[in-house]
Order: C-alpha cells, then structure tokens, then sequence
C-alpha cells in the first residue's frame, strides 16, 4: 500500500530492515542531541508527515533492542497516528533506566506498523445477562490458567 509522506528530515524514509519485518524504524530528527535523564520523558521529532488512508492508523511501538539496551521506551506504546492527522510524527520517550540517555540525529527511536482500524457500532443492551457466556466469565486481573 502506498502512503504520501514528507521527509523534512536529512534522513531516510523509515524502511523495512527484513522481509518479515512488520514495523519500519523511525529516526530522530534533531538539530544538537538530546539527553533524557532517568525518570525523565520526552518528545522526539522525526520530520515525518504522511497522508495515512483512511481505515488504516500507523502504530509507534518501542524498538525491543533499544528498550532492552537502554531502558528508553516509547511511552504511550503503541501510540496510534489517526488517519487524519498531518502533523509531523513525533515520538514520546521514556527513560526508565538508572543513567542519562542521549538521542543522536538519525538514531533509530521507534518503530512504525501500518494497521487496518475496524471501527465499532454500539448495541446498547440493558444487562450484563445481555452479553452472552464464555467459559471465563467475569474473571479478570490474573484469573486465566488457576484451577
């Protein structure tokens, strides 16, 4: 699927790094580098604007890699892109490690997964005997798997 994109950045469009790759790294698009201390979040441009077709979001996931290395985690994950934002994509980091991070231009910070959106319709029923069995219920909040 094609999707219009500006790269204001010096940059390379975000690519696919295998065949069986489902997300694209996105880099950091930043004129001096950027520290993020411990306990700290912050916003990371990319330089990035698309024209996502609608039905589709792009999702903003952590790179596991990144996450695992240096505790820097985007922090909404997965952030959703609605189709009809044209804004320039940025990416919301955290720093849950014990040291400072820095961000260089053109580090890889994320990734983006292109996803089809199914959208919802409402059936307001009046009770929860509305809802139909299954065979867990109402259990929630670590009730699977205990006999």
């Amino acid at each position: 699927m094609k999707v219009k994109v500006v790269n204001n950045s010096m940059n390379l469009l975000p690519e696919y790094e295998t065949s069986g790759a489902a997300g694209m790294d996105v880099r950091a698009d930043l004129v001096n580098p950027l520290t993020i201390v411990p306990g700290d979040t912050q916003l990371i441009p990319t330089g990035l604007f698309v024209a996502i077709p609608e039905g589709f979001e792009i999702q903003v996931r952590p790179r596991s890699g990144l996450s695992l290395k240096t505790g820097l985690r985007v922090a909404n994950a997965p952030g959703t892109i609605d189709s009809c934002y044209r804004g320039e994509i940025k990416v919301i980091m955290h720093n849950t490690g014990k040291i400072s991070q820095i961000i260089n231009h053109g580090d890889r910070i994320a990734q983006l997964v292109l996803a089809p959106v199914v959208k919802c319709e409402w059936e307001n029923v009046i009770d929860v005997n509305y809802l139909g069995e299954t065979d867990r219920g109402t259990g929630g909040f670590g009730s699977t798997g205990k006999q």
